[in-house]
């Protein structure tokens, strides 16, 4: 059962979501967090919701037990995470005016004109950069 939740929290950490200024890939950071904690999780966190919220807080109140390894790295990995998820979001706002003018898009519906924003030509400076910071090129 835990196998199975760590592997679904691996393919949800890997899947595409809404959009990285210093920040690792969805499907390295799983890789990361994987290799250096993977046991520790098993051992440790039976019956969490791997999200990676309840993660980190599962790992930090086993603090005293996880591995040299994991403890290293289990913060900077999950941080990372979240920042990447930030930098996908800041997307929406830094290119407002390209998703309606260049794209013919809705800003509720940010997600639907990335593609058209990565490929488009005469982007402002300010959406350049969130499209570049959230890892979309």
């Amino acid at each position: 059962m835990v196998r199975g939740g760590f592997f679904l929290f691996v393919v949800a950490l890997t899947a595409p979501s809404l959009a990285v200024a210093e920040t690792i890939s969805f499907g390295d950071s799983a890789a990361a967090l994987a290799k250096a904690c993977g046991a520790d999780i098993t051992a440790n966190c039976r019956g969490v919701n791997l999200d990676s919220n309840r993660l980190k807080e599962c790992l930090s109140r086993n603090r005293d037990v996880i591995s040299p390894t994991c403890k290293e790295s289990y913060f900077s990995t999950l941080d990372a995470i979240q920042k990447r998820i930030a930098a996908r979001v800041t997307v929406a706002n830094a290119c407002t005016r390209e998703i309606v003018k260049v794209c013919g898009g809705s800003t509720k519906e940010t997600s639907k004109s990335v593609p058209c924003l990565v490929g488009a030509k005469g982007l402002s400076r300010n959406c350049a950069q969130a499209i570049n910071d959230a890892g979309y090129q």
